[in-house]
């Protein structure tokens, strides 16, 4: 069956059986489209009468935001590559619904991505409603959402497996008549980095319970600083872009405003409008001490609204058992984050990785894993030292730039006495690196020509200057050794044997690790157990194997 880029499940089974059916109905759905579906529900539609059929206001009640975390949970298990977003223009309270005389689509709604497949969970009685179905299926699309001209449909009932439906049927239907608490104005607040099946859950929700507006708190600035590879944090327009792209799908009618939060309360405790605060069980301390807040502030308590948190059932030992953007950072380790940039003045072979970090961020235990793997590691450090050594151009250019008091009675350079002249002058400093950056960096084309000439395929460029020398002219990939600064300092400290104020000194005296991570093909974390180390660099050095294979076959020439 084709593939389809965006797709729309229209969803009709009744409210107390699709949970039971989200799962074979989401894994039938996955096998249609790659990228993004969009989950529209109608329960109860009745797509086999032949004539027009209309969409319709469905109650808010408390059972849809149980299916709406089902969904959400089942999507991030069976189907993570897929963008599930469940749309709810066409849930309202009774109320608000007649007052509507247009109902739910006065217009069809213009989604962000135009879907090109239709898909529906309707069950076909026998083969010769097929066509039918499908013509009703497409007209009623049509009505809600602008699809793209040719819009394709796939019934998905033939596939489902039957759903035994051992439990009560009389008390699962008055679950559904359970009205859902409304509230005109609602907030919540989170990080909201890499989008994913928790932040829906909590975002759609919210959107259900709102009336009027919604209140969306994005962390920002300080409260970053002890997340878990903060440095891989989306940016914070590129976080609230996609918070935008998600509401406006989710229900274009409400008031969106979305705020950055440099402390743990934003607008939650200031803002009289507000009703009601969505939290998870594990931010719900949050929600009381907003709460005593409010209070002080001589404002109303807001509504508590607990949701529960998704389990993540693929998390690794280092990963928090909850779908969390955390994992998902620690996921993206040994990936490549961005294209190369391209080279083509570099041969393919042998393929070189500029390999760079911090002071303690473990970038030679990474250089050392990767030539233990088939790498051909080239120690910049090692380079420096020899050009220092008398004769070469370096040396003598160094010697005429300092005087000849750096030298030691042997004629060879004293590293000490000259770093002393270097040290805290910049003036100085850039002096002696336009001497020596260079000679080294002609060094290092040295080893790559004689590792090319011994047909060795990669090379690692073991370099804490890489990206300050210039040296990215140099390589195909840049890949960075990361660790939090507090970790760094302490490694520091034991492996030096020098104080923290100045192992401190010496690492804001280079570049941050942000700004290293800004230039990274692939990121690598040397935080946990060496064995974590081990793994991320196996999963690495396999993806690297993967990119230079399909890179010599698209310039391989055609028979």
């Amino acid at each position: 069956m084709s593939m389809f880029s965006t797709g729309i499940l229209v969803l009709t089974s009744p409210l107390h059986v699709l949970p039971l059916r989200i799962a074979p109905v989401l894994t039938s759905a996955a096998q249609v489209v790659e990228r993004t579906l969009y989950v529209h529900l109608h329960p109860g539609l009745n797509l086999g009468t032949g004539g027009q059929v209309r969409p319709a206001y469905i109650p808010p009640v408390v059972d849809l935001c149980t299916l709406i975390s089902c969904l959400y949970s089942n999507a991030a298990d069976i189907c993570a590559h897929l963008d599930v977003r469940v749309l709810l223009s066409n849930v309202r309270a009774q109320s608000a619904a007649l007052s509507g005389n247009n109902g739910p689509f006065p217009t069809p709604q213009t989604l962000s991505h135009s879907p090109e497949v239709v898909l529906t969970d309707f069950p076909i009685q026998d083969s010769g409603q097929s066509s039918l179905v499908t013509q009703c299926l497409q007209k009623y699309t049509g009505h809600c959402y602008v699809c793209k001209p040719s819009l394709s449909s796939v019934l998905l009932y033939q596939r489902l497996k039957e759903v035994e439906e051992d439990y009560d049927d009389r008390r699962g239907r008055a679950a559904q008549l359970k009205p859902l608490e409304m509230f005109s104005d609602v907030v919540v607040g989170g990080t909201f980095d890499r989008l994913h099946g928790a932040h829906k859950t909590l975002l759609n929700i919210s959107c259900l319970m709102a009336n009027r507006r919604f209140v969306i708190g994005v962390c920002d600035q300080e409260l970053l600083k002890n997340k878990v590879l903060k440095e891989l944090i989306e940016p914070y327009d590129q976080r609230v872009q996609k918070l935008q792209d998600f509401l406006n799908d989710v229900k274009p009618s409400l008031k969106y405003e979305i705020v950055p939060l440099s402390d743990p309360f934003g607008p939650s405790i200031s803002d009289p409008e507000l009703q009601c605060i969505v939290v998870s069980e594990e931010t719900r301390k949050g929600g009381e001490a907003v709460n005593r807040k409010r209070v002080e502030n001589g404002l109303a308590e807001l509504v508590l609204y607990e949701i529960q948190l998704l389990k993540d059932t693929h998390h690794a030992d280092i990963e928090e058992e909850k779908i969390s953007s955390s994992s998902l950072r620690t996921r993206l380790l040994g990936t490549l984050l961005k294209p190369p940039s391209p080279q083509p003045d570099l041969p393919l072979d042998p393929y070189v990785i500029g390999l760079t970090g911090g002071s303690g961020s473990g970038k030679s235990s990474i250089a050392h894993r990767l030539e233990a793997l088939g790498a051909v590691r080239i120690d910049c450090d090692q380079l420096g030292h020899e050009a220092y050594l008398p004769g070469t151009s370096a040396y003598h250019k160094v010697v005429q730039e300092f005087g000849p008091d750096i030298l030691n009675e042997d004629k060879s350079i004293n590293r000490r006495v000259l770093g002393g002249k270097v040290f805290g002058n910049q003036e100085r400093l850039k002096a002696l690196t336009d001497i020596v950056w260079p000679e080294i960096a002609l060094l290092v084309k040295k080893r790559i020509e004689q590792a090319k000439e011994q047909g060795e395929r990669v090379c690692v460029v073991d370099a804490a200057v890489l990206l300050e020398a210039g040296w990215t002219y140099l390589v195909h990939e840049v890949w960075v050794a990361t660790i939090p600064e507090e970790e760094a300092v302490k490694r520091i400290v034991q492996r030096d044997g020098v104080k923290e104020e100045d192992a401190l000194r010496r690492l804001k005296s280079q570049w941050l690790n942000a700004k290293l991570i800004e230039h990274a093909n692939v990121v690598l974390c040397t935080l946990w157990e060496p064995d974590v180390t081990q793994r991320q660099v196996l999963k690495a050095w396999t993806l690297l194997k993967q990119r230079i294979q399909k890179r010599r076959e698209e310039i391989r020439p055609s028979p």
